[in-house]
């Protein structure tokens, strides 16, 4: 297992060297030495090529959400890369995020409230602005109204659904995870009680089905959350899921079990771990939508991909499964 954290340590990307120092070896990100590694990461090739397309007031000509090239994957990108936080030339793109969700074609196509049940919400796009700016160190008061969507429309069962034909008491999973990552994270920052009831309400919804499997029948609830991605976007697989619940400090739940075995079993001879599945097509070509200016790594059951490798690798390290 050495030789493959070797590997990430000497890689050639910066945010993968932070990775593995933080996320798997412990230092701490407060460190001289991480934080000059995070302003490598801001000089690096992947974030100057992420942020290439902003014009001379700082923002992106596109709506926010256009996937994946929009300031909002932009920002969400940055921040699970380990960019530094604090930078004020990233408020523009953060502000052109807030404003489309204060907007009234938000308000009206995103959030839906039927005559019976609880409300329908994009939980996975206030979360994931909630989670960049927390991680940004983007300080802005119209978080707290993102975060007070989130207490707002949780449903009953601790998370939260975009579907209009939901019966109202099952949430959705692509919708839960994130909305989750972001109040947990909230919690631990603030101390704020509210975001730590909901938090833990939310870590019901994936961890009384194992994380994957339904639980009428013991079945996965999708084929797709079986398979490891990076970046998931806003899609819910067995990775983000326990990446999220480590990231929240319930990684020991005996429930995760199931889920840290079949992560733990598609580990590749050489220590490391495959991307079986992506969201997104690298090309500089405008495409329109699922479009990443940078690549991940590529696709390929039998072959290394050095993103899904440090996030399975934290993820087992945070559970005492990695020596």
């Amino acid at each position: 297992m050495e030789s493959v954290i070797d590997r990430l340590l000497q890689s050639a990307e910066p945010s993968i060297r932070y990775k593995a120092r933080v996320n798997i070896l412990g230092e701490s990100s407060r460190s001289p030495a991480i934080r000059k590694l995070q302003e490598e990461i801001r000089c690096s090739p992947r974030v100057k090529t992420l942020l290439s397309e902003r014009g001379p007031d700082g923002r992106l000509p596109f709506h926010p959400y256009k996937k994946f090239y929009g300031a909002h994957w932009v920002l969400v990108a940055l921040a699970d890369l380990g960019y530094p936080p604090g930078d004020k030339a990233l408020f523009p793109l953060y502000d052109q995020d807030l404003e489309w969700i204060a907007s009234e074609e938000y308000e009206t196509r995103l959030i839906r409230k039927p005559k019976k049940g609880p409300a329908r919400i994009h939980g996975s796009v206030d979360g994931n602005a909630i989670f960049a700016a927390l991680t940004l160190g983007l300080e802005d008061p119209r978080v707290n109204r993102l975060i007070g969507h989130l207490l707002d429309y949780q449903w009953p069962d601790g998370g939260w659904n975009c579907d209009l034909d939901a019966k109202g008491t099952t949430s959705s999973f692509d919708e839960t995870w994130i909305p989750f990552r972001a109040l947990a994270l909230h919690a631990r920052l603030t101390g704020n009680h509210k975001s730590c009831v909901a938090a833990g309400n939310a870590s019901e919804v994936l961890l009384s089905r194992r994380l994957c499997w339904r639980r009428s029948n013991g079945r996965a609830i999708r084929p797709g959350y079986l398979k490891l991605h990076y970046p998931p976007y806003w899609h819910y697989d067995l990775l983000s899921g326990l990446k999220v619940i480590a990231e929240a400090g319930f990684i020991g739940d005996p429930r995760c079990k199931e889920a840290l075995d079949l992560l733990e079993s598609k580990r590749l001879p050489d220590g490391g771990f495959p991307s079986e599945q992506a969201y997104s097509q690298a090309t500089t070509k405008m495409i329109g939508s699922r479009r990443s200016l940078v690549s991940w790594g590529g696709v390929s059951s039998r072959h290394y991909n050095e993103w899904v490798t440090a996030e399975a690798l934290a993820v087992l390290k945070a559970a005492h499964r990695l020596a």
